[in-house]
């Protein structure tokens, strides 16, 4: 088993830059890449308290053409703590159905950060 890397769980300048890069590019590989929101505890704080969230996981949903599943190669095997699904826009209904509050990563930025960078240009 690895071992998380304690101090990338909440850090978003070493966090978000493998979700919109490495991650997305590798499931681009498989299916085309619709949609990368955040849910759970950074969807309802705001950035500038994240370092609040420290010890906890990201929780991302990637919305692709097609389903993936054991994800954790690309998460826990590689030293990120990220709680990961990478399913189509018709299952993740269910979380927009019941209010759960998300922040678009991709293709909108809503976090508005502009220090990361993506695919060759900042975001």
């Amino acid at each position: 088993m690895s071992q998380v890397k304690m101090e990338s769980i909440w850090q978003h300048e070493l966090v978000l830059p493998y979700i919109l890069n490495e991650l997305r590019r590798k499931i681009e590989d498989i299916t085309p890449v619709r949609k990368i929101v955040l849910y759970g505890s950074r969807a309802k704080t705001p950035i500038e308290n994240w370092e609040k969230l420290n010890g906890k996981d990201w929780d991302v949903v990637i919305i692709c053409d097609f389903p993936i599943t054991n994800t954790h190669i690309w998460t826990r095997d590689l030293n990120y703590h990220i709680d990961l699904l990478v399913t189509t826009q018709e299952k993740i209904n269910h979380f927009e159905k019941r209010n759960v509050p998300l922040i678009e990563l991709f293709p909108t930025n809503k976090l508005e950060i502009t220090k990361i960078k993506t695919y060759g240009k900042h975001i």
